[in-house]
């Protein structure tokens, strides 16, 4: 799940800090380095930008791989030879030397170090071959919805089916398309791949509409509180989605798509009979603070590090106290919601998953759902979080790899929704 607070115990775990560096007369070092982090299973790709500024170098630092650029840092030393820079609030240091062309360095934080050599040149643009393009065969539509209750304006785009004809009497069904945990736009962007738009194109293809919408306050929505929200409160911003394409008249059935969190809000949904159906991707089956822990654990194992989180640990922790979000997320339970959700559901994820370990809340939801032949519970062998093939599940993964989500889970989806007819 992303959740707002993923626990992340990864070795880099970087923000966009954009002060400004020290800088220091022009060396022959200008320019971009990039380079990968070997740390056990984990690969993760650096770019050290050093940039001309008035006579002086300015350096940056890019994780592409986490979406984090232009981080500054502090010189503490420059030369045409060689480099040592820090990035204190990350507990982070580099020092490299000149080498056969390279810069052949030593990587620090935390105490720990790892060897880092970065080579000339930037990386290139990541490929995302699912990406659509336009012109597409469908209309599509810029809307807006209004949540009055929280004071929330969303703006999103309806997705209309390949031929659908506005006279006809035929009604399409439509899915509400719910994002993960965070601000997220209308197409779920992260890393570089947007798996909402590639799920609404595939699914316009396969004759069935879609709305998705940028996140209150995010993108072109606007208004409604951001800051001190939980899950319900987006609950009822997704609930305005649904009143607004049912106000709509124009189709057959109206239903959930929800990714992570957005899984846990069309269970809440499904519960007060607001949806036709729900579609749950990795979506969450037990207590919140049993799910955090168990995600720890499952990111520690994988980076090669003790994995002992218990539930009892994780909930004492300082961010837990003191987020919102996060504090609603670990109290809630949705046994009662999941068993309440009588409409269809198809409920998926892979067994790669480290946010929302399949294993635990597959089979949760598998036992609490009531009984129903159109009910589909489905475990992807070999896929992540996001529903791409991976080799680790890990989230530095999740920019690497080209797939934005398996054509399987795109194909079974559709497939699924449009057997409901």
């Amino acid at each position: 799940m992303r959740m707002k607070k993923v626990m992340i115990t990864a070795f880099l775990v970087l923000v966009v800090l954009m002060g400004k560096a020290q800088v220091q007369p022009t060396t022959v070092l200008l320019g971009s380095w990039s380079g990968k982090l070997n740390v056990g299973t984990v690969s993760l790709t650096l770019v050290l930008h050093l940039d001309q500024a008035d006579g002086y170098v300015l350096i940056t630092l890019d994780s592409p791989d986490q979406g984090a650029k232009g981080i500054g840092t502090f010189k503490e030393y420059l030369s045409d030879d060689s480099l040592a820079i820090k990035v204190e609030n990350l507990g982070m240091t580099y020092r490299a030397k000149l080498k056969d062309g390279k810069l052949d360095g030593t990587f620090t934080q935390h105490g720990m170090s790892f060897p880092l050599v970065l080579a000339r040149g930037d990386v290139e643009e990541a490929k995302r071959p699912q990406m659509p393009a336009q012109p597409y065969p469908y209309a599509t539509e810029e809307v807006t919805f209004r949540n009055e209750a929280d004071g929330a304006t969303l703006a999103g785009t309806l997705t209309w089916p390949v031929g659908y004809d506005k006279s006809s009497k035929k009604k399409p069904v439509v899915v509400l398309l719910i994002s993960g945990s965070g601000p997220q736009n209308r197409d779920e962007e992260l890393f570089g791949h947007k798996p909402f738009l590639v799920i609404a194109d595939y699914l316009a293809r396969q004759g069935i509409a879609s709305l998705r919408y940028d996140d209150r306050a995010t993108g072109k929505s606007v208004g409604g509180e951001l800051k001190n929200a939980t899950s319900l409160d987006f609950m009822r911003d997704a609930s305005a989605g649904l009143d607004f394409l049912r106000q709509q008249k124009k189709f057959s059935k109206v239903g959930l798509l929800g990714h992570s969190e957005g899984g846990l809000i069309a269970f809440l949904l499904g519960a007060r009979k607001k949806t036709d159906f729900v579609v749950s991707l990795a979506g969450p089956g037990v207590k919140g603070d049993t799910l955090l822990a168990a995600q720890e654990n499952r990111i520690m194992s994988l980076s090669g590090l003790p994995a002992n989180m218990t539930v009892e640990r994780y909930r004492q922790q300082k961010e837990v106290k003191e987020n919102p979000w996060l504090k609603w997320f670990v109290d809630y339970d949705p046994t009662a919601d999941i068993k309440s959700t009588r409409c269809p559901v198809f409920a998926l994820n892979g067994d790669r998953d480290c946010q929302v370990i399949a294993s635990q809340n597959l089979n949760a939801i598998r036992q609490l759902l009531p009984k129903s032949k159109k009910n589909l519970v489905k475990e992807y062998p070999g896929l992540n979080h996001l529903f791409q093939h991976c080799t680790t599940g890990l989230f530095l993964e999740y920019g690497q790899i080209e797939e934005t989500i398996s054509p399987e889970v795109l194909d079974d989806v559709a497939k699924w929704i449009n057997g409901l007819k």
